[in-house]
């Protein structure tokens, strides 16, 4: 008898502790689930935002460059792609490296109006959409890292047993595959010549130079020995004071 009651007993934490884990994941798998929501919300903001952004610098770029009706129209359908809702992010994602694309098609026809680039509305959108465009990125990377967290439970053991009974799935990436922002930045130097050089190639071999033997010209480098250079610190020495200054005496 006690034997049998030892084994109930046993048998009712066993199934306890799997019904406390299994409410436990259960939870957790709502409120990553939610976290991806609400980050998909923060960046479906700010991408509205940028939107709104685009019609008023169309306009500003319109009253310059009239006739770049081409570039004008296609930032328009990119535009309207990219707002279309119902997209996954996947999908949304193509949609604003479309968008992107354009956008900087849009701003090199800007470059070549320095005119433009000196109105304050146009400097004001500029820089409006440079820093919604830093929060989408921030954004992404805030809801990616909630996506792989989910992702990562939904497919290891045992929580993948509460995901398939409750239907907890996959989550999309909204991931950027424009090559202007997943291009690796070129760093670039120049010297006091003028030479521009990048990082990681090594430097053009220089000539070598040998100092020609006597007296040479005043303000080239190695041109007169310690105490013989016209202007130069210690040009005199004692009994060499003739009118021309770092020259022996004439005899």
């Amino acid at each position: 008898m006690e034997t049998g009651v030892v084994i109930l007993v046993a048998v009712g934490v066993l199934v306890l502790i799997i019904l406390i884990w299994a409410i436990s994941t259960y939870n957790g798998f709502v409120r990553l689930r939610n976290l991806v929501q609400e980050a998909w919300r923060q960046i479906d903001v700010e991408l509205h935002r940028r939107y709104d952004l685009i019609p008023n610098l169309i306009e500003t770029v319109k009253g310059f460059a009239a006739h770049e009706r081409a570039v004008f129209d296609e930032v328009t359908r990119a535009r309207a792609a990219a707002a279309t809702p119902g997209s996954s992010p996947a999908e949304q994602a193509r949609q604003e490296d479309a968008l992107s694309g354009a956008l900087t098609r849009l701003f090199a026809v800007a470059e070549a109006y320095p005119q433009l680039r000196s109105v304050e509305s146009f400097v004001a959108l500029q820089n409006e959409l440079t820093n919604t465009e830093d929060r989408i990125a921030a954004g992404r990377r805030f809801y990616n890292a909630n996506v792989r967290e989910l992702n990562t439970r939904v497919e290891t053991f045992p929580p993948n047993i509460i995901a398939g009974m409750f239907n907890f799935t996959r989550a999309e990436y909204f991931e950027s595959n424009d090559p202007v922002v997943r291009a690796a930045p070129q760093v670039s130097f120049q010297d006091t010549s003028g030479q521009v050089g990048s990082y990681g190639t090594p430097p053009p071999p220089q000539p070598h130079v040998t100092d020609a033997p006597g007296p040479s010209h005043g303000g080239q480098p190695g041109g007169f020995p310690p105490g013989q250079g016209g202007g130069q610190p210690g040009g005199f020495q004692p009994g060499q004071g003739g009118g021309q200054p770092g020259y022996p005496p004439q005899g």
